[in-house]
């Protein structure tokens, strides 16, 4: 079959044909690749590539997946040959979506939701990250405000349409002034340029100098310690880039701040509970999608042969919008 395989002796993506992937434990399935999202995460491959299973085999990258099931290991349940589904794949495994086939854990399937192929491969990197940020860690239903620090970016961009969601009354997107129509177009009741000097006192401003409650960070680095600063008593703030480190983040303890990492794919290796926050954050998405609560991101459709150099695009940091790939 086709695929774009990895060679970190080069660090070059290559299209080449090589052989079909095969179950490798007992609740794997193959899953047909209809469509494939392409993420930050993809195209920094070369940073994660020692913790995957590959070794000296064709390392296959490509998490986000849209597709049919057209085989099953023996301990699968509740899945069947014929079923589409979409899930988030684990970039430790050798075998991901950026090929005709690939090999998966269906203890992490979800039911493909009512869209195309290519709305659906779009979400799943960037939707369930945000809702897993927002809901699971953050508790966000109830509260009255927040900052997005990166928020017209992949994650940013469905986080802002949560917060309208949950009806959040100060919703703060920090992002490039030519990304404020399109914040504000998603939810954002206030938008600031990251490269704003004045940034925290802007924000202290917006909520009468009370503090955030909740906070996301999108970015990393010194966003980290920046995006926290802005939070009030008991605030609350996600990192989802950075490691947390509460020694940089200013009197973290007397104002009682609640500091949380996330990583998504961290979920397909601890155990059920892990596999369970993986599922559960995909169904949710999967039916705020199909409500047409939340909406993907416009996207760019390109070909398997096209991915090479749009990974490279999006390592550099010039590529513009979501591209899903036909294979």
């Amino acid at each position: 079959m086709r695929a774009i395989t990895y060679h970190p002796e080069s660090d070059h993506f290559t299209l080449k044909n090589i052989a079909e992937p095969e179950l490798e434990t007992p609740f794997d399935v193959i899953v047909e690749v209809h469509a494939i999202g392409l993420n930050p995460v993809d195209a920094k491959i070369n940073y994660w590539f020692g913790i995957t299973e590959a070794s000296n085999r064709d390392m296959v990258g490509g998490l986000d997946v849209s597709g049919v099931i057209v085989a099953k290991g023996n301990k699968v349940s509740g899945w069947n040959i014929g079923d589409r589904v979409l899930y988030h794949g684990n970039m430790r495994r050798r075998q991901g979506g950026f090929a005709s086939f690939s090999v998966h854990d269906s203890r992490t399937l979800t039911k493909h939701p009512n869209l195309s192929d290519i709305e659906a491969a779009a979400s799943p990197c960037a939707g369930w990250t945000a809702y897993r940020a927002l809901n699971d860690k953050l508790h966000l239903a109830g509260k009255n405000s927040i900052v997005i620090y990166g928020a017209s970016g992949g994650v940013g961009s469905y986080a802002l349409q949560l917060s309208r969601y949950y009806q959040l009354d100060t919703i703060i997107a920090v992002c490039s002034e030519h990304n404020f129509d399109y914040a504000t177009s998603l939810g954002a009741t206030h938008c600031l340029d990251y490269r704003d000097q004045q940034l925290l006192n802007k924000v202290n401003a917006i909520v009468e100098n009370q503090g955030i409650e909740c906070a996301l960070d999108c970015i990393g680095g010194p966003a980290q310690a920046l995006t926290s600063s802005m939070l009030g008593f008991d605030g609350q703030l996600v990192e989802l880039v950075s490691t947390i480190e509460s020694t940089q983040h200013h009197k973290a303890f007397d104002r009682g701040l609640t500091l949380h990492q996330l990583s998504l794919g961290a979920g397909h290796v601890n155990g059920e509970i892990g596999m369970r926050s993986l599922t559960q954050a995909g169904i949710a998405m999967n039916n705020l999608l199909e409500m047409n609560i939340i909406t993907s991101p416009k996207t760019n459709t390109i070909t398997l042969s096209d991915i090479p150099e749009v990974l490279k695009e999006i390592r550099q940091g010039h590529s513009l919008g979501k591209y899903v790939a036909k294979p």
